[in-house]
């Protein structure tokens, strides 16, 4: 066992959760006061739901040995069952153990469902939304999984980049999302009704919580302190700054104004196309990368007005979006001989085939969710809000802030009788002020 990558890996492990808590801030902040409590609690279910199933049967089907044709792991480590603290993740290397690689791989898993939870906002049955996530790690993020990263999935025999996980995490994530969405339907008021965020500093705090958690994303899955976890690290920084320029950029020019969400949006943007693709290329291919994909999704999340499908907080065009530019460019892109034209088709495969099987099972699992307990919130509760309706709780308490002031000149009674027993003092003398 190496004790410094182990160390290096367990603190990546760390960051990626923190991750899912900012996302939670990011999205809640963007949503409605009435419902705010609602999104934040849609992306923290997460952490308890797919933690279970990671040891019951997720780790084992995404890394466990493959049962044929590159499309899931075996039954073998079901429970972690053969796993203890002595299993290393290579024998008789210097390596990591494979309890340490479960956890950071578990925060994966926990994100990626959470992610897609902003399309959905304002509209949804907790309850259905729990039962989704469930079904769809199981038989969608799990699979994939297992396509891209274990050794013997097709797609790593195909030699798909995808380092931290432009497909199957951010297109997997998106083009799950907006499978959903076409399920559940818009929201009530949908392009007739103003749906703005109600806390915009939750909002870049939830982006910086991010962006802090993505270090231990993208430089954390070289699973080694090393000059790759260096590159991907330094390239996660730069990109996402040239992301978020140029989503402002795009702002300024199509609707005159540089906005604070814009800012937020556009160094996600710049996370999401960096991840598949920050190992493979220098910093100038960094900086391109987020360059495009600041301006492209910027322009991207208005497709949902042009197209009537209703994506809350522009998961489609930024998750989707973004992680299909980062996981084509690096095909050309890729430094050291690897970018080129036959890499290019090689990343549309990974990209294609992942959008393909995950919008399938996605649309049947939100069908099936949707035709058996219901997918949709009542009509009442999605206009009073979700947040009483699913909770029992608010997101704010105003009932301790006061009641309305008291008319000028008036006195409370139990103010006056306090002043009657008290010494009276002898007034100052007048002064008389000359005009």
């Amino acid at each position: 066992m190496n004790g410094a990558n182990t160390a290096f890996v367990l603190i990546s492990a760390a960051l990626v959760m923190l991750m899912t808590p900012g996302l939670a801030f990011f999205y809640g902040g963007m949503v409605r006061v009435k419902s705010a409590l609602n999104m934040l609690m849609m992306s923290f279910i997460s952490l308890g739901i797919v933690s279970v199933l990671w040891v019951l049967y997720g780790y084992a089907l995404a890394f466990g040995d493959d049962l044929g044709a590159g499309l899931l792991g075996d039954f073998a480590h079901l429970g972690l069952r053969g796993i203890g603290p002595s299993s290393l993740t290579d024998a008789g290397k210097e390596s990591v153990p494979v309890l340490a690689f479960a956890l950071f791989q578990l925060m994966f898993a926990v994100l990626t469902p959470a992610l897609m939870s902003g399309a959905l906002a304002d509209r949804v049955k907790f309850s259905a939304w729990a039962l989704f996530i469930t079904l769809w790690v199981s038989v969608v993020y799990f699979p994939v999984a297992h396509w891209v990263w274990q050794t013997d999935g097709w797609l790593a025999r195909l030699k798909v980049i995808d380092f931290a996980g432009g497909t199957a995490v951010h297109i997997n994530a998106g083009i799950g999302a907006l499978a959903a969405v076409l399920v559940v339907g818009r929201r009530t008021g949908f392009a007739k009704e103003p749906m703005r965020p109600h806390n915009l500093p939750l909002v870049l705090l939830g982006a910086g919580l991010l962006w802090f958690g993505w270090f231990g994303f993208n430089a954390g899955s070289a699973l080694a302190a090393n000059g790759t976890a260096a590159n991907m690290a330094f390239n996660t920084q730069v990109a996402t700054g040239a992301a978020m320029l140029g989503w402002l950029a795009y702002e300024r020019v199509r609707h005159g104004a540089f906005t604070t969400l814009g800012a937020a949006s556009g160094a996600v943007a710049g996370l999401v196309a960096i991840t598949p693709s920050g190992a493979a290329v220098n910093a100038f291919g960094a900086l391109l990368i987020g360059l495009v994909a600041g301006a492209v999704c910027s322009w991207a999340v208005g497709l949902k007005f042009r197209l009537g499908f209703d994506d809350s907080l522009d998961v489609v065009g930024v998750h989707l979006v973004g992680g299909v530019i980062g996981t084509l460019l690096v095909g050309l892109l890729a430094t050291d001989g690897v970018g080129g034209l036959t890499q290019l088709g090689r990343q549309a495969t990974g990209a294609f085939s992942v959008m393909a099987y995950s919008f399938t099972l996605s649309w049947l699992l939100a069908k099936l969710v949707d035709r058996t307990i219901g997918f949709r919130s009542r009509h009442d509760d999605e206009i009073s809000g979700l947040d009483q309706a699913y909770h029992a709780e608010t997101g704010y308490d105003f009932s301790a802030v006061g009641g309305a002031a008291a008319p000028r000149g008036s006195t409370p009674e139990p103010d006056r009788q306090h002043a009657a027993e008290q010494p009276q003092q002898p007034s100052a003398p007048h002064k008389k002020v000359e005009a």
